[in-house]
């Protein structure tokens, strides 16, 4: 394994709450970032009606894990009050008032908050880390659920269009999934472009479908007074839990407003939220609540009956393709978090592809597509319906969300100033509302409940195995390592033979002399003229500027101490960085220079600070990073690679 590049809190300016907008917002128009984030960010929650008041009147009537209620008017009502209040509560309010003025930088998202509460507390704290770790491992465990219950539950419509198709649901949304995990290599840049107006499309479809049936009886009026779905649940509390395990799938994909701040913008999300999302996911419950209170039977599939016959394929077809652009924001958040969590030392280096050459952010991650992509096949295969899928999918959503919860409590208190009183007044009511949907939903543990789990448990101990076997590394090494100031003053007492050009030694940490440096001294001995002990940082913000981006401290008549800082949203590149130099008067030729890397052959010790399991985890996790040479973009031709044994 080549030298991990370091993972060190930067000193950053604290982002206040009202961070301006970035400056690549302002150069793009307003209403086109709008129409974006309606296609990018809502395209999750925006397919949520395909099945939520399906599910949770089946919860209520068919009595899973509580006793069956009858289909009344009461029903329906208290349904659809709880579906609207939780849309109002957990999203409005949580997200698109509250969370979304947490920004660093101007972006958002789970690992960004463990950067501003790590930034809040002014140390590197274990339990916020272990809280990222948490919700970033659950975000995976989402990932791969939501293209496979979206997909199936579109296709699903097929059904109504002719029984014939029954059969051919599964083969139909398998081609689908597969086809689209096998177009992420070669870029989304081109189908993004029809994101938002798809999906534009499909929330004016919907709020069309409801308007269509409000009339059918407008009793569910009465839904938007809380007191409806409260009295509910208090009165059967046996069905409660069952009830509220569905109504959270009405706000899946709440956690995207947040993640995708960066690309939008705080104004644009908030105000497609507040003109076309929620009032079209509104209008649209109201419907289906109309429509089974006018004919009871059309519980079957309250959505897809919204719709006359003649309108129900083209609604199937408009349906599939907002599915589509729901996985694929999903796929896209996962090779985002991935790049971040690498950044931040949580996850060793993987291989990212750019596949635009004018915007940074889409990237590719081979590695993750393709287990993205066996998962969701296999919860496909395995559950074989939405209906059965239905069941695992609270528990990875609203397990990130309790999260995100606790880290933006510390956040609030601490670096806006709310202090401790007014930071409980807020959010301890909506805590207590993430927590019981997530109680609600681990009633379902054995229906299905334990997948997400089970893959965001997978992940976890991936990074937790990862973060501790680099610091265990990292001070094994430091022990028997040599100090550099001391190196520096040997070499000037006893100067080996010089050699032309530069040297660049990459390090983790530079205060210890790079293995590289004393294998070259040891078996080369010479030195060159120029020698650099260069260190990659990993930055607590998004991105660092130019200016910020390099320290250089000199050391002894040949030697140069240089610190390259990435923000967690970046990617290294050492001689894009090292070029800024000549402008701080430090002259080198990048065809006279030659990089040094130290490649470790991990060996497990006989007394390690983990189980033997761990400690072939981690040295297996070691081997599959990706070379240091691709992920920090060195000509490859000017690298020189010197190996060592370490054991862990």
């Amino acid at each position: 394994m080549a030298d991990q590049h370091a993972v060190a809190p930067a000193h950053a300016d604290s982002a206040a709450p009202e961070a301006s907008l970035p400056e690549s917002h302002h150069k793009a128009g307003f209403w086109t970032l709008t129409l974006g984030a309606i296609g990018v960010v809502y395209g999750d929650i925006g397919t949520s009606p395909l099945y939520a008041m399906r599910e949770t009147v089946m919860a209520a009537t068919g009595g899973h894990h509580g006793t069956p209620v009858p289909l009344t008017r009461d029903l329906v009502i208290a349904i659809l009050s709880l579906l609207i209040w939780a849309l109002i509560l957990t999203v409005t309010v949580k997200y698109v008032i509250l969370l979304l003025r947490a920004d660093n930088k101007g972006e958002g998202g789970s690992l960004t908050l463990v950067a501003l509460a790590q930034r809040a507390l002014g140390r590197r704290s274990l339990p916020v880390l272990m809280m990222g770790m948490a919700g970033a491992a659950l975000f995976y465990g989402d990932a791969a659920i939501t293209p496979a219950i979206s997909v199936l539950s579109a296709v699903e419509g097929l059904k109504l269009v002719t029984p014939t198709f029954e059969d051919y649901v599964l083969p139909i949304a398998l081609v689908i999934l597969i086809g689209l995990f096998a177009v992420q290599a070669h870029g989304t840049g081109k189908v993004a472009a029809l994101f938002g107006p798809i999906t534009l499309l499909w929330f004016v479809s919907m709020a069309g479908l409801g308007l269509l049936h409000i009339a059918d009886d407008l009793e569910v009026l009465h839904s938007f007074n809380p007191y409806y779905g409260a009295s509910f649940l208090l009165s059967h509390p046996g069905t409660a839990f069952a009830i509220l395990g569905s109504v959270c799938l009405a706000v899946t994909g709440a956690e995207a407003l947040y993640a995708d701040l960066g690309h939008f913008g705080r104004r644009p999300i908030r105000v497609a939220w507040g003109t076309v999302v929620f009032p079209a996911l509104a209008l649209n419950y109201l419907g289906q609540g109309a429509l089974v209170l006018s004919n009871p039977g059309s519980i079957e599939n309250p959505f897809f009956l919204l719709a006359p016959p003649w309108l129900l394929l083209p609604l199937v077809i408009l349906a599939t393709l907002a599915t589509i652009v729901a996985s694929q924001a999903v796929i896209t958040g996962a090779y985002s978090l991935t790049r971040q969590a690498v950044q931040l030392g949580l996850l060793p280096r993987l291989d990212v592809r750019f596949t635009s050459e004018t915007h940074s952010g889409q990237i590719y991650l081979p590695r993750v597509n393709w287990l993205l992509l066996a998962a969701v096949v296999t919860l496909v295969v395995l559950f074989g319906s939405s209906s059965s899928l239905a069941s695992a999918y609270g528990i990875a959503v609203f397990g990130t969300m309790v999260m995100t919860t606790l880290l933006a409590c510390i956040v609030m208190s601490r670096s806006w100033g709310w202090g401790p009183v007014k930071t409980a007044l807020v959010m301890v009511p909506l805590l207590a509302i993430d927590l019981t949907f997530l109680s609600s939903n681990l009633v379902k543990l054995l229906d299905g409940g334990y997948v997400p789990l089970l893959i965001a448990g997978v992940f976890f101990v991936i990074m937790f195995t990862w973060v501790k076997g680099t610091r265990i590394l990292f001070e094994k090494t430091r022990k028997i390592d040599v100090p550099f100031l001391e190196l520096v003053k040997m070499l000037e007492k006893s100067p080996p033979h010089r050699v032309k050009g530069t040297a660049v030694f990459l390090t983790s940490d530079p205060d210890t002399a790079p293995a590289a440096l004393l294998h070259n001294l040891k078996h080369n001995k010479v030195l060159h003229e120029k020698n650099v002990i260069l260190t990659v940082n990993s930055a607590d913000v998004p991105r660092v500027e130019n200016q910020d981006r390099v320290s250089i401290e000199e050391v002894g008549d040949s030697f140069w101490r240089i610190r390259l800082s990435y923000g967690y949203m970046e990617t290294p590149n050492i001689p894009r960085g090292l070029a800024i130099l000549r402008k701080q008067g430090f002259k080198f030729d990048i065809m006279a220079t030659s990089f040094f890397l130290s490649r470790r052959s991990i060996r497990p010790a006989s007394h390690s600070g983990m189980p033997l399991w761990q400690d072939k985890l981690f040295i297996g996790l070691a081997k599959s990073a990706s070379d240091a040479t691709d992920f920090f973009q060195i000509p490859t031709g000017r690298v020189v690679e010197v190996g060592t044994q370490v054991t862990v």
